[in-house]
């Protein structure tokens, strides 16, 4: 079984073979081969356009084994509507985007939108807006010869998260702060599954639901309320294997990976990716020492039971392991 913890984003060169020149990504930049327009944008200490294309092709490597080895025959498969249920289609640019929630879905709904012509700024598209009255088609609305051409020749764009930091993220989000829809759907259901002696106030708003509680409910194979889009695995909720990405961007360098992608598609010059947080504003982002805090609240078989969970995304995403007690 390959080890989630041998696998990382700096290992760009594997000794045995070498990188390709032109990534999948279907942009080839090379050191002696890119345009002033695109080397202009990135700042000094950012990393060149060439690095940039060989961390895609290491990035795409990695997927492409670990599909090889875990799902060999999912590529040739043709893909439910279910399956691009979360892919959004932007048609000027040529873009499929695989929504993953607590990964930067919401601004990069605000990038599509002015891309689509449907906003002229993404400063100026308020958080509903970008997720509720967006105007973006998904890939499941078209016919199958449409979602099929369009898979064949669009850039299908994939960005993800460390799994746990997402899942912390997820939690803080929906539990931890005021919530019209997560606290009586899900939060009443779980504090009735696993809190004992719960207290009728509790059972009746569903608020204050602990993080192990959430949990409990997570790892529950009789889950008392269904699984939710944003603390499914990327693995299920994207289908990586079998609409195989062509750009794979990570939160940890979501804003270098979204502009390197921007510049490729050569979208307008005055679009870069914000980064500005509107959810909770106040609000630390969580981050790695944040979710180890979380973390710390669950026994060392809940945590591997966790990392079970989303083993896959550890594997296809090349994440480390986040605990070292971890197998």
């Amino acid at each position: 079984m390959a080890s989630a913890a041998a696998l990382t984003d700096d290992a760009l060169h594997d000794g045995k073979r070498p990188l390709m020149t032109c990534p999948v990504f279907p942009v080839c930049v090379t050191g002696s081969h890119r345009s002033s327009r695109t080397s202009s944008r990135l700042s000094a200490r950012s990393p060149s356009p060439a690095t940039l294309a060989r961390m895609q092709e290491s990035r795409h490597r990695l997927l492409t084994d670990i599909c090889a080895q875990y799902q060999p025959d999912m590529g040739r498969r043709l893909p439910s509507q279910r399956q691009v249920s979360r892919v959004y289609v932007e048609e000027r640019f040529r873009l499929l985007y695989c929504e993953v929630p607590k990964a930067g879905c919401s601004n990069w709904k605000r990038v599509l939108m002015v891309l689509s012509g449907s906003a002229a700024s993404t400063r100026d598209i308020p958080h509903d807006a970008a997720h509720y009255d967006n105007h973006l088609p998904r890939l499941s609305g078209y016919d199958r010869a449409g979602i099929a051409e369009r898979l064949r020749s669009y850039t299908k764009v994939l960005f993800v998260r460390e799994p746990f930091e997402r899942l912390v993220s997820a939690f803080r989000d929906k539990f931890e702060s005021p919530n019209s829809y997560y606290h009586p759907v899900f939060g009443r259901a779980i504090i009735s599954r696993y809190r004992a002696n719960a207290t009728r106030a509790a059972l009746r708003s569903g608020a204050g639901v602990t993080f192990r509680e959430f949990v409990q409910y997570l790892l529950d194979v009789q889950r008392p309320v269904g699984m939710d889009i944003h603390w499914e695995p990327v693995s299920q909720l994207c289908s990586p294997c079998l609409l195989q990405y062509t750009f794979i961007g990570k939160f940890e360098s979501l804003e270098r990976d979204a502009n390197f992608l921007l510049r490729s598609v050569e979208a307008p010059a005055n679009l870069t990716f914000p980064d500005f947080k509107d959810r909770n504003p106040l609000a630390e982002r969580t981050s790695s020492s944040i979710t180890q805090k979380y973390f710390s609240q669950l026994n060392a078989t809940e945590r591997q039971k966790a990392f079970d969970f989303y083993y896959m995304d550890y594997l296809m995403f090349g994440y480390p392991k986040p605990f070292s007690d971890l197998h």
